[in-house]
């Protein structure tokens, strides 16, 4: 049984009781990942509707209200059956599998795009290099693994995290400590950046936002990094040496 079972017919409402005191819906910051994903997924693998997508630790599928239709194939895994079953009944056109991240149900290679949305903090520290190994095992060659955190440093979402009864067992990552994992499971940088700086949206403060991304103030970050069949294959595509197209900084 996962410790999410006890949540998954109130889960909405304790994320939204953690973060009232923001003044915004939890759908902001999930619609801000969602594009972010989006984003991330035309720069980098080509038009989303021609590509599948794997949601790993899927939860009640909060996050594929905003993804689904924008992908060719949209799949979802959590290891609570309960949130998987609330998942299938939100959103009937995403096929969802109960499972670990330590042992995807999906064959090698199979997706290329696989993310992991605010999931790693709930993963054992000594757990989190061989769920980043899945990741990597089921992205196609050349595909792309996405890792959305909590921002350690905001001390906004910090404040949200300790709210949040689930998250009594979070232990939060660096924007750095989540490259090390994907590049420690053999994948090639992509980029690392920090988004959700504002607590309101609209296409002027979008653009504002994506000049912040070195700034370590967003409420989140994301890495990415690509799946390479080998070494060779990473030099012959001209990615070697790798480097974060968006720096890292010194964050921890």
């Amino acid at each position: 049984m996962s410790e999410f079972d006890a949540y998954h017919d109130s889960y909405r409402q304790e994320v939204a009781r953690s973060i009232r005191f923001i003044r915004q819906d939890w759908d902001y910051f999930t619609a801000a990942k969602a594009r972010a994903l989006l984003d991330l997924a035309g720069r980098t693998l080509g038009e989303p509707k021609r590509l599948s997508a794997l949601d790993v630790g899927c939860g009640v599928g909060h996050t594929a209200r905003f993804l689904k239709g924008r992908f060719k194939r949209l799949y979802g895994v959590d290891p609570s059956a309960s949130s998987v079953e609330r998942a299938r009944d939100l959103n009937p056109e995403v096929e969802y599998r109960v499972g670990d991240g330590r042992r995807l149900p999906f064959e090698n290679g199979s997706m290329d795009l696989v993310f992991a949305i605010c999931v790693m903090h709930h993963v054992p520290p000594e757990d989190r290099p061989q769920v980043a190994r899945e990741m990597a095992r089921v992205a196609k060659p050349n595909g792309v693994v996405a890792v959305f955190e909590h921002n350690p440093i905001n001390p906004l979402t910090r404040r949200a995290v300790s709210n949040c009864r689930f998250d009594a067992d979070a232990e939060l990552l660096s924007k750095q400590e989540a490259a090390r994992t994907l590049e420690e499971a053999g994948l090639q940088p992509l980029e690392a950046r920090y988004i959700v700086f504002l607590p309101f949206g609209g296409q002027r403060l979008a653009a504002v936002e994506r000049l912040l991304a070195r700034v370590p103030l967003g409420a989140q970050h994301f890495v990415a990094a690509r799946s390479m069949p080998s070494r060779a294959a990473a030099a012959a595509a001209g990615t070697e040496p790798a480097r974060w197209t968006v720096p890292l900084s010194s964050d921890g």
